[in-house]
């Protein structure tokens, strides 16, 4: 069988990533609970929210060990599987790791210590603020490796040296503050936050329906709950912020998500249902909401979204706007040897430079862009068109969970309110059962976001298929198999973990109970 290395190398990467994935967003949301749950014993001296406190950061230790270390394998693979990508954009790239590594991910794990050694060496106000910077560390890691991926989504800030052949930083503010990046962390914490939330409020709701620490599953459920619900509308908003957003940069990745192959009057249709065919570039059965898509993509009513079969057109103009950058290149890197470089060839390269990437999906289909045929062009024109069914409806699965977290998360905030957690079984047992769905919501976004921005990896800069390393498809193949062996292992080690902690229960704390009238008072009565 003939194994792509291209294929191979984005599996690997795929699967690293979805496991990694898994720890990500509990340890997110969970440091920002711990915190808000030891802020309330600090501030009230009631020994429960302290006990709360340890039992819920029992759980986040678990998840974050494996985190750190599924985490660690991820940064190795730019170095091992994606070569070419960490010299064409290591500059780049490299910088928000390097800063997340230091800054980041070292105020974490120090401070991760301070919370679990201690609880009896620092005073309240110091434990608090070591949890504390534990959150702020746990939000700092997102944020810088969100940074990178962001400017993968919108490459800004930047420029390629045909010299060097490589891209370079020519505005790190524009990297920094990438609309995209910002968007993106946004999204992904507030999903941890809900992630985090629901597994609380779950875990809360099996003591309930047991019996067990009552006192303790009633505190987290109203603290879960009322996190949950503002992390929960927050993920909306920001996903629709995330959305108008790829309507400026990413317009092939929201056409296809909504399987919009044709370019509709403005305002554009929402789909809310149908059957995209991929063959037949159609949507079958589509149901759709007239003017929702138009307001979410462009905020107007009177603003286009492109289809899919306009953006390949204008692909084809791009791609042979690429043909003329490749050109141009192999021109200035000759002369680079030779003498000056000849001014029609620069002129030509500074006119179409950014399209180069354009010019490169055409290796594909022939070692020399500058003698692709018409038919190699249009094929490679329609390169550009991600998954469509797989994201249209993985998006839809992502959406209707995110309308389900929002719907559990506000029922239980009123029956908090009501001080009626306790009421009704079914709503406890839907509440355990729902502990996994905001996984498979996370997850959902991932795939949308990154099979989304397929061919590139990069997006209009560089091919996924050009970034990958000269390595044998066996060899790929092999360390697949064993990250999938070792990680289902480590995964199944952090279930057993969490369920015996969750068995078990929290451990009796017998800090005394700091009294509600200062103490001078108490003496004088």
């Amino acid at each position: 069988m003939d194994l792509d290395i291209v294929a191979l190398s984005r599996l690997q990467f795929a699967i690293t990533a979805l496991y990694h994935f898994i720890f990500v967003p509990l340890t997110l949301g969970l440091s920002v609970l711990l915190a808000i749950m030891e802020t309330v014993y600090v501030m009230t001296g009631r020994v429960i929210w302290r006990q709360m406190t340890k039992f819920w950061g029992v759980l986040f230790g678990i998840n974050f060990v494996l985190g750190v270390a599924t985490g660690i394998v991820m940064e190795f693979q730019f170095g091992m599987n994606w070569s070419y990508y960490s010299h064409y954009v290591g500059d780049i790239f490299g910088a928000p790791l390097a800063i997340e590594g230091l800054m980041a991910f070292f105020l974490e794990a120090t401070f991760v210590g301070l919370f679990f050694f201690g609880w009896d060496k620092l005073t309240k106000v110091g434990h608090l603020a070591a949890t504390w910077a534990v959150a702020l560390g746990s939000n700092f890691s997102a944020l810088w490796i969100l940074i990178a991926n962001g400017w993968m989504q919108n490459p800004v800030g930047s420029a390629f040296n045909p010299q060097t052949m490589r891209m370079e930083i020519t505005d790190f503010a524009a990297v920094l503050f990438n609309p995209v990046a910002q968007a993106k962390f946004v999204h992904t914490v507030s999903a941890g936050y809900v992630a985090a939330s629901l597994f609380v409020l779950g875990v809360s709701a099996w003591y309930l329906l047991k019996g067990r620490h009552i006192e303790l599953a009633k505190r987290s459920m109203t603290v879960a709950a009322s996190f949950g619900l503002a992390a929960s509308l927050s993920v909306v908003v920001l996903g629709d912020e995330s959305g108008y957003l790829s309507s400026e940069h990413q317009k092939m990745k929201l056409a296809a998500i909504e399987a919009m192959w044709h370019t509709e009057p403005a305002p554009a249709a929402f789909t809310l249902f149908g059957f995209p065919d991929e063959k037949a570039r159609e949507t079958h059965y589509a149901i759709r909401i007239p003017a929702v898509m138009g307001l979410i993509g462009t905020r107007s009513l009177t603003t286009e979204l492109p289809g899919i079969k306009d953006l390949v057109d204008l692909a084809k103009v791009r791609i042979k706007e690429g043909v003329i950058a490749f050109d141009a290149l192999q021109t200035i890197r000759a002369a680079g040897t030779t003498g000056a470089v000849p001014e029609a060839a620069r002129k030509a390269f500074e006119d179409n430079g950014t399209r180069l990437g354009y010019g490169l999906l055409l290796k594909r289909y022939v070692d020399d862009p500058r003698t692709a045929t018409p038919e190699q062009i249009d094929k490679a024109a329609w390169d550009t068109v991600p998954m469509v069914g797989p994201l249209f409806w993985t998006f839809r699965i992502m959406v209707a969970l995110g309308m389900l977290f929002i719907l559990l998360t506000a029922v239980f905030f009123v029956l908090s309110a009501r001080r009626r957690l306790d009421r009704y079984p079914m709503l406890l047992w839907i509440a355990v059962f729902s502990i996994p769905l905001p996984w498979v919501a996370i997850e959902c976004g991932w795939f949308v976001a990154e099979v989304g921005r397929q061919p590139w990896i990069i997006e209009g800069v560089l091919p996924t298929a050009a970034a990958v390393s000269s390595l044998g498809a066996g060899t790929v193949l092999f360390t697949i198999i064993g990250f999938v062996a070792i990680y289902t292992v480590l995964l199944v080690i952090e279930m057993k973990l969490m369920l015996a902690a969750i068995r078990n229960g929290p451990e009796p704390d017998h800090q005394p109970e700091a009294p509600l009238v200062p103490a001078n008072l108490v003496a004088a009565e």
